[in-house]
């Protein structure tokens, strides 16, 4: 195994840059003649627009520009479309609600765009932006599912055998249910969301170029739908571009109004138009994750093991549907398993629309929200079944025997080895020594408690997904990779380098890593799902065997040698049992030369790829949270953090570390301490980092975390991804532990985020 290659601790790549400050973020372009953007957003969250004139606000100084609906009538710029539509159960239909791209006669949220402001500088545009008048007549707001009506439905979707399902309960020793909230949240990543827009009138033949620069792990989809949907022009007249990004989360993926905005004014104006969200703009302008409220049931025999579980979800789709708002709310419903043999699931979702920023998928995109559910029900229905919560959680794990296993959602799990993760995760949070820790708190006035969470996730894009990579050499032998996937933070160019040092035993000086340009790679997926490596991976891979596989050929023409006898290891081609052998460099120049091929082979070594995988990957784990809560203020302290995970092939555990970690922060936040918060007029309470809390480094303790492998069938690289494990697993584990501390008080749940004031009350309440 080479220093650079597979399952080696690389330091990044693209830290030198960013540690220098040489990274290229959106707001680092200025091109010649820039003018700069301003979005005037709706105050109300449910208003008529009576009037809007925007005659004064034209006639300010420096103003260039000022686009209305009006505008985009004139120009027959319709709404944003979703990019993926609900599949309704049978008897229902889909209700579209499609986000204009500026409002016309209604606003349905606070952030509701109203109108586009282009100036020469971005302090012009937002004083010309205050001078537009709009007759707003409020309205009635709709804020949370509980207050939405049957107009404000969705659609509703059903899975499993409702009738079985039913009759499991009638007859079940136990049945337990508990209601829960999956509380919104704000992306919140470090780069705010911005464009730039350039236009070039010759550009592709005299039809037109338009060229949007921005942050998102979707480039080829994002133009694809620009293209189609928005400006109807053909593909090749729009060029996506992505350089470095600071944080997406899945939240960037979808369309925005002001991306086709700034499109369009770049090509009125003949200039580069820019626009870059300030953060209070994001709270109420970028969408929103999570949000859900759920009631599930569990059925169990005598002996504690499941009969049948049910959930009906009331999904918060927020004023309209998002680009891929309709995946959430049922994604997860297929993962209502968990690890554990359930003969029968019923699942409804109800997805309704709300005054409110509109939701899309935020890290886990379902799957958080599901196990949060299931975990947390557990819990209680060890208490309720007189049963040890790991006991229960034993006797219905699948066993390693039953594996493969087809789930009652249809997913076809990998072999897992479910107890032996959660033996090693006890281990290491030393579980049995809870108990002399607890007694030691309580010296201290403290209550302390333990909880955990285990996990399966369905990763790695599944069947009907596929991504592209295509590797091209230059004299010396160096590689630059073409790859469809698109980073945003979790350093694609530290691992498809050594992925490619792995099978080329290359420097990383001689590896040059190309995403995040439509022009340069015409197809891909971009990232999502924890696919990056298994899919980007996994392209990478089948074009590297390609080569290798040529260059085989090549090497045994040039010393005479039986291609099946050639090896190839550590840059050297060498004919097996003898002492002949010829280097990289020599068949890189070899390949270049008609001469010295053998008979009917083409010319170079590059190559292209496709990688279609047959299913998903599994990656699966165990955490366990350990906090002390102070029961005068109800303030908690998380001060164990402890998580085993069965990643499969780990390819860096540097970027594993990291990417776990974060997810760490995130979820632990999100069960903690972040909530988005409206009043009933649909004002949004928490709308900057003095009202919303983000976790901070003196919030988390030391996170204790290790891999086991066990290689996933499904690539060749037997990768089964990381991003979500860290926020889907954190949740239930933490508010298992708070409530396992809280126990003995009486406290049987409590919703997200557990704040000092929402725990307060809760021990107040359980006392009373």
């Amino acid at each position: 195994m080479g220093e650079f290659g597979i399952s080696q601790p690389v330091p990044r790549r693209e830290d030198d840059k960013l540690l220098r400050g040489r990274g290229q973020f959106i707001d680092d372009l200025s091109p010649p003649g820039l003018a700069h953007g301003h979005m005037l957003r709706s105050p109300h969250a449910h208003a008529r627009i009576n009037n809007l004139d925007a005659c004064q606000a034209r006639t300010m100084p420096g103003v260039l520009l000022i686009l209305t609906a009006a505008e985009l009538a004139a120009a027959g710029i319709g709404p944003i479309q979703p990019v993926t539509l609900p599949n309704p159960r049978a008897g229902s239909t889909y209700q579209p609600r499609e986000q204009p791209i500026l409002a016309d006669d209604l606003v349905r949220y606070v952030g509701d765009s109203v109108a586009f402001v282009v100036a020469e500088t971005l302090a012009q545009a937002q004083e010309a932006a205050e001078y537009i008048d709009v007759d707003y007549e409020p309205l009635a707001a709709v804020i949370g599912c509980d207050m939405a009506g049957e107009d404000d439905l969705c659609f509703a979707w059903e899975m499993g055998e409702r009738d079985a399902v039913v009759a499991a309960f009638a007859t079940a020793r136990h049945h337990v249910s508990l209601d829960l909230v999956n509380n919104r949240v704000v992306l919140s990543a470090i780069e705010t969301r911005g464009a730039l827009a350039e236009y070039d009138p010759l550009g592709c033949q005299g039809r037109g170029k338009y060229t949007l620069t921005t942050a998102t792990q979707m480039p080829n989809p994002l133009r694809d739908q620009m293209a189609d949907q928005i400006l109807d022009v053909e593909r090749d007249q729009v060029r996506v571009l992505v350089h470095d990004v600071g944080g997406g989360f899945g939240g960037k993926n979808s369309m925005f109004p002001e991306y086709p905005l700034c499109l369009l004014a770049a090509r009125e104006l003949g200039r580069p138009v820019k626009w870059i969200g300030q953060r209070s703009d994001a709270f109420v302008t970028d969408f929103h994750g999570r949000d859900n409220i759920m009631r599930a049931e569990m059925a169990f025999d005598d002996d504690g093991r499941f009969l049948a579980i049910r959930v009906a979800s009331q999904a918060d789709m927020g004023a309209y549907i998002a680009g891929r708002g309709a995946i959430s709310p049922v994604n997860g419903m297929v993962m209502l398993s968990n690890c554990y043999r359930i003969p029968l699931i019923h699942a409804e979702v109800f997805a309704r629309y709300t005054n409110t920023v509109p939701t899309d998928p935020y890290r886990g995109a379902g799957r958080p929200e599901v196990l949060y559910m299931i975990e947390r029900l557990m819990d209680v229905a060890a208490g309720q079944i007189g049963l040890d919560r790991v006991e229960l959680r034993r006797r219905n794990l699948i066993p390693p025997g039953d594996f493969p296993y087809l789930s009652p959602t249809g997913l076809n799990y990998d072999p897992c080895d479910f107890e032996t993760v959660l033996d090693g995760a006890m281990a290491k949070a030393d579980w049995r020594g809870i108990a002399e820790r607890r007694r030691e708190a309580g010296t201290r006035g403290r209550l302390r408690g333990i909880g955990m969470c285990n996990y399966i996730e369905r990763c790695g894009g599944g069947a009907g997904l596929s991504e592209s990579a295509r590797l091209e050499f230059d004299r010396n032998g160096g590689v630059t990779v073409y790859s469809g996937s698109m980073a945003n933070g979790q350093a694609h160019e530290t691992a498809f380098s050594q992925l490619l040092n792995h099978y080329f035993d290359l420097p990383f000086e001689n590896i040059r890593v190309i995403q995040g340009d439509t022009d340069l790679i015409h197809t891909g997926q971009g990232t999502g799902g924890s696919w990056s490596l298994s899919l980007g991976g996994g392209a990478i891979s089948l074009a590297a065997e390609q080569v290798i596989e040529k260059a085989k050929r090549i090497a045994a023409h040039l010393l005479e040698a039986a291609v099946a006898d050639m090896d190839f290891a550590d840059g050297r081609f060498t004919v097996a049992g003898t002492d002949l052998a010829v280097s990289w460099a020599v068949v890189v120049r070899a390949s270049r030369d008609p001469g010295q091929l053998p008979p009917g082979e083409e010319p170079g070594l590059d190559s292209a790829a496709t990688f279609v995988p047959e299913n998903f990957t599994y990656p699966h784990g165990c955490h366990i949270a350990e906090v002390e809560v102070d029961p005068e203020t109800g303030a908690v302290a998380l001060v164990a953090y402890t998580c085993l995970h069965d990643f499969g092939v780990v390819v860096n555990p540097l970027l594993l570390a990291g990417q776990v970690q974060g997810g760490l922060a995130q979820g632990i936040g999100q069960a903690l301490m972040e909530h988005t918060a409206y009043d009933n007029e649909g004002q949004l309470l928490a709308g900057s980092f003095m009202d919303y809390q983000l976790p901070k480094a003196d919030d988390l303790p030391d996170l204790n975390f290790s891999a086991q492998v066990t290689p996933s069938p499904q690539n060749l690289l037997g990768i089964k991804g990381c991003g979500e494990a860290g926020a889907a697993g954190s949740p239930p584990a933490v508010i298992n532990a708070l409530v396992d501390a809280l126990g003995p008080l009486g406290v049987r749940h409590i919703d997200m985020p557990a704040t000092p004031e929402r725990v307060w009350r809760a021990i107040r309440s359980a006392g009373n």
